[in-house]
């Protein structure tokens, strides 16, 4: 209930407005009670980050389902890259709070440890996916798995260029599955 009060501020009237005491009234509570579970706006925002990520997991492993119990590489990489963007309203209010979070992160120290934390995490999980695709046969052998990781995270660069109307998300889209088909196709 909290973090999605959060999100709807964050997404609303953006971090500017992002305090205790207006995410207190969003989610129809007190600030001493919102106080209880959080002693700073940076406790809370970096919960709001914990509760973005396992909802985007959620909705990846929703995702993922339809393809059955192995997935093809591909579908897991698009499917997740696709979850990084802001293509519907959860994905949208989750991309927002990154970019607050991100904000935050360069100029508080345990916010910027954490954010970084979670980063990497994430793109280790993205280069285990390619390195297990290499290992599997599905990506030429020649291709640097770190490189690749890193050229797959490049693609969530299109949150901004979306959010701003600078292009269509079923561009963003393309351009994922030209270079998914481009990655997949060079063995």
């Amino acid at each position: 209930m909290i973090a999605r009060a959060l999100w709807r501020v964050v997404e609303q009237h953006g971090v500017s407005q992002l305090t205790m005491r207006v995410v207190a009234q969003e989610a129809g509570m007190s600030l001493g009670q919102l106080q209880h579970y959080f002693a700073s706006r940076t406790a809370m925002l970096s919960f709001a980050m914990d509760f973005a990520s396992e909802q985007t997991s959620v909705r990846v492993h929703q995702g993922l389902a339809r393809f059955g119990d192995r997935p093809h590489p591909r579908d897991v990489l698009r499917v997740t890259l696709a979850e990084m963007l802001p293509l519907h309203a959860d994905a949208r209010a989750t991309s927002r709070m990154s970019a607050a979070y991100v904000l935050e992160a360069l100029h508080d120290r345990a916010v910027h440890e954490q954010a970084r934390r979670g980063l990497a995490q994430g793109r280790s999980l993205v280069e285990q996916l390619v390195r297990r695709a290499i290992a599997d046969g599905h990506i030429d052998s020649g291709r640097d798995p770190a490189t690749e990781t890193d050229l797959l995270l490049a693609l969530t660069g299109f949150a901004p260029l979306i959010e701003l109307d600078v292009i269509e998300p079923q561009d963003a889209l393309a351009a994922i599955d030209a270079h998914l088909t481009r990655l997949f196709s060079s063995r």
